[in-house]
């Protein structure tokens, strides 16, 4: 059962609610790409200074830093969540909220993360006003560029972690139904990092390849044998994933180009194979080299670690879960995902925990994340709101007794 400040707490988010689908509604309409987010920062800035928070914008006006008054020289626990969008067509053809901006859209949920942590922060707001818990030293994290994997490292640089001893975060999770969550203690995402490949040849003509070095050829030779033999240098026991998701090269059906441009990300669990399959990829390029007669460059570009959930604080949601849902809604995550999260940067500074909130209901959602029809049910909101306001007020309460308790 809730106690009286539980209860009281979840009353808040609950008349909250209407502004935070007014608030994923908006952004979903008018989503900015990674690196352009500054309306969308612009909006989030007025609904929180309009609650008389402290806010602070960030670098070239994108991202926010939001702290509770009335807690100063305390450390804070924060909340985290991503604004940007991605470059894909909203398919949600006939839907009230569709995106009003071509070839952009929030598919990932990051306007729900957002709507959510707005809930927590404004809930919490409210709770306090009313006196049903005290004051606690609460920063809400509004980071841009999450999908590109730069923007929490430039909130971290701008000042996001000073001061702070504990950050949450959630992600939307549409293989979940509305209603459930998903928590892992320790590992949770894999390292993702981008991969880069320039194909050097001698362009031609194509009705005469034997007087060319042909690149698209030796493009396709590279990312055939990346896929058939990384599985088989690699331990079996050991998950690695490496996808080519960009191709370009060539202008014309009748010329063999001089080169050919590749793209793509590897995943690993721990970064002793990480290493060992960058190894793997250049050698396998130098095999393709000298096959091929071409010339390949290799670069591997800005990656993110794998998220590492601190078992305390993973026990904080989990707590705060099944008090709200009952036990058997929150469920144990098995393995981690080969999927990756710029949330680790955060953790290479201070502990954090990150849960799956379900999103998928009969009424909406189904299509999986980065899809053209994603969605999700908004009542996850609600539910994610709450559980991560319960965490945030009893981490400050902890500290509190532990503080007490270090000054008897």
């Amino acid at each position: 059962m809730p106690t009286a400040w539980q209860s009281a707490l979840d009353d808040a988010i609950d008349a909250r609610f209407e502004q935070m689908v007014q608030l994923r509604r908006h952004l979903h309409q008018n989503p900015e790409l990674s690196g352009s987010e500054q309306q969308t920062t612009l909006h989030i800035y007025q609904l929180l200074f309009e609650e008389a928070i402290a806010v602070r914008m960030g670098p070239e006006g994108r991202g926010i830093v939001a702290d509770l008054p009335n807690a100063e020289n305390q450390t804070r626990v924060a909340l985290r969540a991503d604004i940007d969008a991605l470059p894909i067509d909203d398919g949600k053809v006939g839907c009230e909220y569709r995106s009003q901006v071509d070839g952009v859209m929030h598919a990932c949920g990051h306007d729900g993360h957002t709507a959510t942590t707005f809930g927590a922060v404004t809930g919490i707001v409210d709770a306090i006003a009313a006196n049903h818990i005290p004051a606690i030293p609460l920063r809400a994290i509004f980071q841009p560029a999450e999908e590109t994997c730069t923007g929490a490292a430039e909130m971290i640089e701008f000042g996001a972690l000073e001061g702070v001893g504990a950050i949450f975060a959630l992600h939307m999770d549409p293989t979940r139904r509305l209603g459930t969550v998903g928590l892992k203690p320790n590992v949770l995402t894999a390292h993702c990092d981008e991969i880069r490949f320039t194909v050097h040849g001698r362009g031609g003509h194509a009705a005469r390849p034997h007087e060319t070095i042909d690149s698209i050829a030796a493009a396709a030779y590279l990312v055939s044998a990346l896929y058939q033999l990384i599985p088989r240098v690699t331990d079996s026991q050991d998950a690695v994933v490496v996808s080519i998701g960009q191709i370009r090269g060539g202008e014309n059906a009748n010329v063999i180009p001089e080169s050919v441009h590749l793209r793509g990300t590897v995943r690993s669990l721990c970064k002793e194979v990480r290493d060992e399959t960058f190894e793997h990829i250049r050698r396998i390029a130098k095999g393709v080299e000298t096959t091929t007669g071409s010339r390949i460059e290799v670069e591997f570009g800005v990656g993110a670690e794998a998220v590492v959930n601190d078992p305390y604080l993973t026990k904080l949601l989990t707590r705060s879960a099944r008090n709200l849902l009952g036990p058997d809604k929150v469920q144990n995550i098995p393995r981690p995902s080969m999927g990756s999260e710029d949330f680790a940067f955060y953790l290479a500074h201070v502990p954090g925990a990150m849960m799956r909130l379900g999103c998928v209901s009969d009424a909406v959602g189904g299509p999986l994340l980065h899809a053209p029809n994603f969605d999700l049910d908004e009542e996850s909101m609600r539910i994610g709101a709450k559980i991560l306001a319960r965490s945030a007020v009893h981490w400050a309460l902890e500290q509190d007794d532990q503080h007490s308790k270090e000054g008897n």
